[in-house]
């Protein structure tokens, strides 16, 4: 019975996880597949997961479907290329006939070749709008209003004055309709100081409070953000629900998407300039333990977590690393200026460099789980 209880409980976080993950790697791959199709690529085949094929079948346009044994990403291998990650086989491109040729990924424009692979970190894009419309369709928005039911001891907002009661009206002049909007922009302002507009009393009030920095755990790690520190207690007639048509989920889809583009955007660049810490990064173990934790909440829960992990996905495959998206759109950009590509010695060391990159990256940020779920357990301990 043990045995089928800790089966059962690891069945609770994986199945969750392949599902979200295999949907994120599906859209992306997809987006290759389809605009390489538009461009008249020839595709040999397309790939969900790694490693020893458990099914496949070839369709009328000679693409291998298969779907492999290990579940943490995939690929499409277009016509000339020597593995997924679309490096090209120099030696069956230089004995390739014309016609083979005319299909091959390498030998098309390098407008072409740029537009197939943006296409996949903009599927994921496009996925994460749509999964996000779904929602807001679906269930609307619960909103809580920003009510101030507590201060919290030697916070910025004690320093600034807040009182229990107090209703948030703006922030810089910003419009404020719920509680989230407002702490929202207070996490993106840190170490600044805004303008508060209160209501108190019948009264209008301004407020300057400067938010404070604090690591605050979320379900895929710890972030650093801005706290005010101001309390919500969530009383019933605080909150209300609103429900769009699906033309407003759609907006707010798009609203969303840019916001959580943007955050991550920040992040990256906080990363490299050092105003953010590293230990904030999560890997497939966080993500697994995240998508377990959403699973018990529901569906929806499950979906937006998708979402989110799309965007993270598309922004990290733009950055300019070799083997990554954004390192040959980097190489495409250097043969556009200059009229030629790159000699294939330089382009290897390139995707060696980047190779190694991405596994340092990927070996630190399971590190940082590891550590993680570590101090959770002595902790429950």
């Amino acid at each position: 019975m043990p045995i089928l209880s800790s089966l059962w409980s690891l069945g609770a976080y994986l199945v969750p996880f392949v599902c979200v993950l295999s949907l994120i790697v599906f859209f992306h791959e997809f987006g290759h597949f389809l605009i390489g199709r538009l461009c008249g690529v020839q595709v040999d085949a397309f790939s969900l997961g790694f490693g020893p094929e458990l099914f496949a079948f070839v369709d009328r346009y000679g693409t291998r479907w298969r779907l492999a044994a290990l579940p943490l990403g995939g690929y499409v291998k277009f016509h000339g290329d020597a593995n997924g990650a679309s490096m090209t086989d120099e030696a069956a491109a230089a004995s390739m006939p014309a016609a083979e040729r005319a299909v091959s990924f390498f030998a098309q424009k390098v407008w072409k070749r740029a537009a197939i692979v943006v296409a996949g970190p903009l599927a994921n894009f496009i996925l994460a709008i749509v999964l996000f419309t779904g929602i807001f369709y679906v269930n609307g928005r619960n909103i809580l209003l920003p009510y101030v039911d507590g201060v919290s001891a030697g916070s910025a907002a004690e320093a600034a004055g807040f009182q229990p009661g107090d209703l948030i009206l703006s922030i810089d002049g910003q419009p404020i309709d719920s509680f989230e909007a407002m702490q929202r922009l207070v996490q993106t302002t840190r170490d600044q100081s805004l303008t508060f507009t209160i209501a108190r009393q019948g009264k209008e009030l301004t407020l300057n409070a400067t938010p404070r920095v604090r690591d605050i755990v979320t379900p895929l790690g710890t972030t650093r953000v801005g706290v005010l520190g101001v309390e919500a207690k969530g009383k019933p007639e605080n909150w209300r629900v609103e429900h769009y048509g699906l033309a407003d989920s759609a907006h707010l889809a798009v609203s969303e998407t840019w916001y959580v583009i943007a955050r991550t955007g920040d992040y990256v660049v906080g990363l490299f300039s050092g105003k953010e810490s590293a230990a904030q990064m999560s890997g497939v173990v966080g993500i697994a333990q995240a998508s377990g934790e959403m699973a018990k909440i529901g569906i929806a829960a499950v979906l937006h977590l998708a979402a989110i992990l799309s965007i993270s996905v598309g922004i990290l495959n733009l950055l300019p690393i070799p083997l990554l998206d954004g390192g040959h759109l980097f190489f495409y950009a250097i043969e556009a200026i200059q009229g030629r590509a790159l000699n294939e010695r330089v382009q290897q060391f390139g995707f060696r460099v980047g190779m190694t990159l991405v596994a340092a990256l990927m070996i630190f940020a399971t590190y940082n789980d590891v550590l993680r779920i570590t101090r959770q357990l002595l902790h429950w301990g």
